[in-house]
């Protein structure tokens, strides 16, 4: 009896460990690597972030595995967790002149009070890094139990309140900072457009088989990684140019990986964590230079993100090792 009550516990922190992790973690990529919180402001936010950030990726991981779905559901739900937080809770999708920047400059479309690459580039990263790179990063670290729910269904609806309690708070801090609320129409339009992405997510038949062998994971990491930096460096582009860079980058990609490569002859659960790994470090050197949102950075926040860039490549080196150890370069029975 004493045995059995002293297993349980520890077989339930095994079981929820992961979830633990990736409410951290997401949150960790999101903002702290990308380099746009000094280091003073990582310390007190990074519990705070997790409410929206890590609540809102596991969510995402939860509800797809639970439906028996994988990557490309968790990311079109990735791009709807962007519209949740960039166009109803901080609305910064609407708001020109956000934190006093105008974001938008050349590319801004007056009709729909949006500007270009903002809402392609903000969307895209929330799609990739916030969620889908932190879920393709744990679930490595476990791949015994990468296709399982990890959360029950108290777990859940645990993370679904606190979720629900990161998107007011973010809702009420944006608003107390910048005294902006979007018009109704465009509040509207975004919760129409985010429940068309849930329904297709969910809906949508999985893409079928294609002829050929799927290039070796270092390839897809280093193509992932080359992609992704070619990516953030179309907001440097003067004009719409920065637009029509970024959509055909997107469109380029997702054709050759989405669209062929991952429906290829041994795909697996390597190439994933390779193109999470190649999107990871992008964030991690780019991150060192990015300058934080409330200023200038010090010795300090070099210093963190720095820390953070190492951190990274050690997380992509022990997820490597554990997908080998696994076997994981086997192909994999799940959604393309």
């Amino acid at each position: 009896m004493s045995g059995r009550s002293a297993t349980a516990p520890s077989s339930v922190r095994r079981r929820v460990a992961p979830a633990i992790a990736l409410f951290f973690l997401a949150p960790a990529i999101g903002e702290l690597l990308l380099g746009n919180l000094r280091f003073g402001e990582a310390v007190v936010a990074l519990p705070l972030l997790g409410l929206m950030y890590g609540s809102g990726a596991l969510l995402i991981r939860e509800t797809a595995r639970r439906a028996g779905r994988g990557p490309t559901t968790m990311l079109i739900l990735g791009l709807a967790y962007g519209l949740v937080e960039e166009g109803l809770a901080d609305q910064m999708l609407f708001h020109r002149y956000y934190a006093g920047n105008d974001e938008m400059g050349d590319t801004y479309v007056a009709a729909l009070g949006m500007g270009g690459w903002l809402t392609i580039g903000v969307l895209t990263m929330h799609a990739v890094w916030s969620t889908n790179v932190g879920i393709a990063l744990i679930e490595a670290l476990v791949p015994e139990r990468a296709d399982a729910p990890w959360l029950g269904r108290k777990g859940l609806g645990a993370t679904a309140a606190l979720f629900a309690v990161g998107v007011v708070a973010v809702t009420w801090g944006s608003y107390h900072d910048e005294r902006f609320f979007a018009a109704p129409a465009q509040l509207l339009g975004t919760v129409a457009v985010i429940a068309v992405l849930v329904v297709v997510a969910f809906r949508r038949r999985p893409a079928g088989a294609l002829p050929g062998t799927a290039p070796r994971p270092a390839v897809v990491g280093v193509v992932a990684f080359v992609a992704s930096g070619a990516f953030l460096f179309t907001a440097e582009l003067p004009g719409w140019w920065n637009v029509a860079a970024a959509v055909s980058l997107l469109v380029v990609t997702i054709t050759v990986i989405g669209g062929r490569w991952s429906r290829q002859r041994g795909w697996g659960r390597a190439h994933r964590l390779a193109l999470s790994a190649g999107a990871l470090l992008t964030y991690a050197w780019t991150g060192i230079g990015m300058r934080p949102e409330s200023g200038p950075k010090r010795t300090g926040d070099y210093v963190m993100n720095v820390v953070l860039a190492l951190g990274a490549i050690l997380l992509v080196v022990y997820a490597a090792r554990r997908s080998r150890a696994a076997r994981t370069t086997a192909p994999v029975v799940e959604e393309h």
